[in-house]
């Protein structure tokens, strides 16, 4: 499901269409299943076969423990006392397998009618070429899909396609020969596109466990709702039994999509002995001079002559690249390890944005605060990479605690989440009560997300970053800082905004006793006959009077007082903002888009909105 869905957001991406993308998983009994590969169910003849076989003796045990259980039961419901549910049988074997149809419908670029087959039924027959940050993991995309498909039910895959302005529909049924890597054809053609649909529909039949990983597949779609805020996605769970129906709609929220990104050369740093091999043969340039100027970033036309000075006598501007034997190609790659380049710049990447990223938060948890932090380009062994992150506090469905959300190029990482370096930073590298943040009980969402051209994955599943490349963990940590920094200037105003409602709150308690005790001041020197003291000022003596007329009264004490504590109250507070408010505040920077090329409206991006100008 997630190389269907992922691929379905390089397919609208890819031409800039705003994603909507629909998942459907339909369960599919064993007898359907059965019913639709032309097998006829047959009852079981010798017991003793199959993994959930229960011998006499143990079933008699089991029904006799049962009784008793029940027995203790109606005795305890006689007392009065507290009744039990009866505990769940637990069978021995795995039970019977459960099938799936998945279908994954996007409004994408399409795929050709006569590409569709090698497309999605040949191994290692990808259209990405170059150096380029994309979402996937392996280069297989659906193929993955389509293997697993054929390994556990041995079912085709069915294809529906049409690119833009297409007046039909291609519809494709395949399945793939591992062993000769080629698509097997059952049938492909061509269908009316009455609606005018452009993208692709992809449906496969596996064997799968939905009660396993229900909550797997629903926590990946909140993820990816999260760092895609202008994708729309439907996900929709069927099944005979009408309680376990599902369906959940991830909304857009924005038409603010990050930019396609870019094809770029190799950095010489970058490169391994076996790719400079292969960039040889695959060179239109004749010479070294051209080679080296043009199939590598960052080297312009006298630093390549500057590093074939440095290579050796055997070496020249214009000697053929393709006549290089391999003692000459080692020389080339030790001599890009050791020399120095200027650091790739970073604008083929395409992060999600701050903006997208605060908005997908906000979206699908609600918080009561959050934060977001994007890095400038960085290196690490010749590839730029970008640290995106995010912080927030409360909101709904969350844990007390740590809940860390992983992305690499804008795709969820679910798993082996232990020995990341995401999860490592935010568990041991940040001291989260220095920021006002109780790490134990405040419900904190920590969001990282990683764009590059090459993601350091580790282990075989490629599911989790190492914490072994210093300038990746010293960047996540430096992004995680910038966002606690940020919340705990909210928190402390949060705090003092706090403080200052219950200190008005106790003033405005003492109130009414602090106006009856001047009210009764008041009229006892007014009734002192003569009085004690020799005179009054003038104002006195009007206070006086007013008082024994009762045109002022222990009300107008009371109106006095309220209207005092909410002047002092307001004066302090903006005697804060103006002394910290404005200071303590990073400043966020507002950019605007290049104009090169045609443009239709111009952004003004900050992380905390986006203004469009239409000209």
């Amino acid at each position: 499901m997630r190389e269907l869905v992922e691929n379905a957001l390089d397919s609208a991406e890819s031409i800039s269409v705003i994603p909507d993308i629909e998942i459907t998983l339909e369960e599919i009994t064993k007898n359907k299943f059965n019913t639709m590969i032309g097998l006829v169910d047959r009852d079981r003849i010798d017991e003793e076969l199959y993994d959930d076989f229960e011998s006499i003796k143990a079933r008699e045990k089991r029904l006799a423990k049962e009784a008793r259980f029940q027995e203790t039961q109606a005795k305890n419901a006689a007392l009065g006392k507290k009744v039990k549910e009866a505990p769940a049988a637990r069978g021995k074997g795995r039970g019977e397998a459960a099938f799936f149809r998945v279908t994954c419908k996007d409004n994408g670029r399409g795929m050709p009618h006569d590409d569709i087959p090698n497309m999605l039924g040949r191994v290692l027959s990808g259209t990405k070429y170059g150096l380029r940050q994309t979402r996937g993991k392996f280069g297989l995309g659906a193929k993955m899909a389509l293997i697993w498909s054929k390994m556990s039910t041995g079912l085709p895959i069915e294809i529906k396609s049409s690119m833009k302005e297409q007046n039909f529909i291609s519809f494709c049924r395949l399945d793939i020969d591992i062993h000769k890597n080629v698509p097997h054809i059952h049938l492909h053609e061509k269908r009316e596109n009455k609606d005018h649909w452009h993208g692709a529909e992809i449906q496969v039949i596996i064997e799968g466990n939905w009660t396993t990983h229900r909550s797997k597949i629903l926590h990946y779609m909140r993820q990816m709702a999260v760092i895609t805020p202008y994708a729309q996605f439907l996900f929709k769970f069927l099944s005979d039994s009408v309680d376990k129906n599902l369906t959940i709609q991830f909304a857009r929220r924005t038409d603010v999509m990050p930019p396609i990104p870019l094809q770029t050369k190799h950095h010489p740093s970058a490169v391994d002995l076996l790719l400079i091999k292969r960039l040889i043969t695959e060179t239109t340039k004749q010479n070294l001079l051209q080679f080296l100027q043009h199939e590598f970033v960052n080297i312009s036309k006298s630093h390549a002559e500057r590093l074939i000075g440095e290579m050796g006598p055997d070496f020249s501007a214009k000697m053929t690249v393709k006549s290089l034997t391999s003692q000459q190609l080692v020389r080339i790659h030790q001599l890009f390890r050791q020399a120095k380049f200027d650091d790739p710049s970073g604008n083929c990447l395409s992060p999600a944005g701050e903006y997208n990223l605060r908005l997908g938060i906000i979206k699908e948890l609600h918080p009561d605060l959050v934060a977001t932090h994007a890095s400038s380009p960085q290196v690490f062994e010749g590839h730029p990479f970008i640290v995106e992150a995010g912080i927030s506090i409360g909101g709904k469905d969350v844990k007390h605690g740590l809940n860390i959300f992983r992305y690499a190029n804008r795709i969820p990482l679910l798993f082996e989440q232990g020995a990341d370096v995401i999860t490592r930073t935010a568990l041991k590298r940040i001291n989260w009560s220095s920021y006002k943040i109780n790490q134990q009980q405040d419900k904190i969402g920590v969001f990282v997300s990683i764009v590059s051209t090459k993601i350091p994955f580790k282990g075989t599943g490629k599911e989790y970053i190492g914490d072994d490349i210093t300038e990746i963990s010293s960047a996540v940590q430096s992004a995680l800082k910038q966002c606690c920094l940020q919340l705990k200037s909210k928190i402390v105003k949060k705090l003092q905004a706090r403080e200052r409602q219950d200190r008005k709150r106790n003033l405005n308690r003492y109130i009414p006793d602090v106006a009856r005790a001047i009210m009764d001041t008041l009229g006892e020197i007014a009734d002192e006959t003569p009085p004690k003291r020799p005179r009054y000022d003038k104002e006195d003596e009007e206070l006086l009077e007013k008082v024994n007329s009762q045109e002022v009264t222990e009300m107008t004490f009371r109106d006095c007082l309220t209207q005092h504590v909410e002047q002092v109250d307001y004066e302090m507070a903006l005697e804060y903002a103006m002394q910290s408010g404005v200071s303590d505040e990073p400043r966020e920077a507002i950019y605007l888009n290049s104009l090169e090329g045609s443009y239709k409206f111009i952004d003004f991006q900050s992380p905390l909105f986006v203004f469009r100008f239409v000209p």
